[in-house]
């Protein structure tokens, strides 16, 4: 996969420096956002989809935007936090487009750039760890405003810091596949790039040279679920950014995701998400 580099919108959320002492134990946390950590002392874990990974000191740890996943901390733990935010571009994140290690070493300069970071967004840290305390739009939308207002000079170092310090998993990453036929591969790409636009079935069955039915038989037995499902999903994740990290009205963002019909778009967001967008946006604000 070949990707324009200023096609990669970076802005740091939250950053800062957190000393638990067993209490750092949230389960089924996921956001819209990526978290980077940068353990310096103790242990603590992390219960992925893949698996239960122990942070170590000296060691970056990654988890994509929308990962379900849980902490475990027993004893005193001490990390640097990041949440990344990438701007969703027309063409979408392009970080979906890999899958990236959950767990990098450290190089030697790490410690000094996460710290110049701290010192670039020194009004970002977390007021507790608890998710459902920082992870709402008020707070999404302040931090996205403030990243925005600072001196040019600075948003430029933060995203060069940011840039090297996901480069080193961009290094192990390799692009995401999710299914074995290149038809349908192509195709999901296609589908998360233009979530802006009315995804009708059989322009991507053309899209992909097959015919209709074809098309539905094989990209379910290769993803699990009908086109039309994971077109929904995608959707609706995407939603889930424009709710929380902008102000834009709830019909505006049902347009901007090719839907002309708000009722229909509330029901569909409803229906996945189990709470209507304006109480989704409102539930921690």
């Amino acid at each position: 996969m070949n990707f324009a580099v200023d096609r990669l919108q970076l802005y740091t959320l939250n950053i800062g420096l957190a000393h638990h002492h067993a209490d750092w134990n949230w389960k089924h946390v996921r956001s819209p956002f990526a978290r980077l950590y940068y353990v310096t002392e103790g242990q603590a874990q992390i219960q992925l989809p893949s698996g239960t990974y122990t942070l170590t000191p000296g060691h970056l740890y990654l988890i994509p935007a929308f990962t379900v996943h849980s902490y475990i901390c027993n004893s005193s733990f001490t990390h640097y936090y990041i949440h990344v935010y990438e701007d969703q571009q027309t063409e979408g994140p392009i970080l979906e487009e890999w899958d990236f290690p959950v767990e990098v070493e450290a190089t030697p300069t790490d410690i000094r750039l996460v710290e110049r970071l701290c010192e670039l967004n020194p009004r970002t840290a977390l007021p507790a760890s608890n998710p459902e305390v920082y992870d709402n739009h008020q707070m999404l939308i302040g931090n996205i405003l403030q990243n925005r207002q600072r001196p040019f000079a600075d948003k430029v170092e933060s995203r060069g810091i940011l840039f090297i310090l996901i480069s080193h998993f961009l290094q192990r990453a390799v692009p995401r596949a999710e299914v074995k036929d290149d038809r349908i591969h192509r195709m999901l790409v296609f589908i998360r790039r233009h979530l802006n636009t009315r995804l009708d079935i059989s322009q991507l069955a053309d899209k992909a040279c097959m015919s209709k039915d074809h098309f539905i038989r094989v990209f379910k037995r290769e993803t699990g679920e009908t086109p039309n499902a994971y077109v929904t999903q995608r959707k609706m994740e995407r939603a889930e950014v424009m709710l929380v990290t902008t102000d834009l009205p709830i019909n505006r963002i049902a347009d901007l995701l090719g839907y002309d019909d708000n009722s229909y778009f509330n029901r569909l967001f409803r229906k996945h998400i189990g709470i209507t967008p304006q109480q989704y946006r409102s539930r921690s604000s």
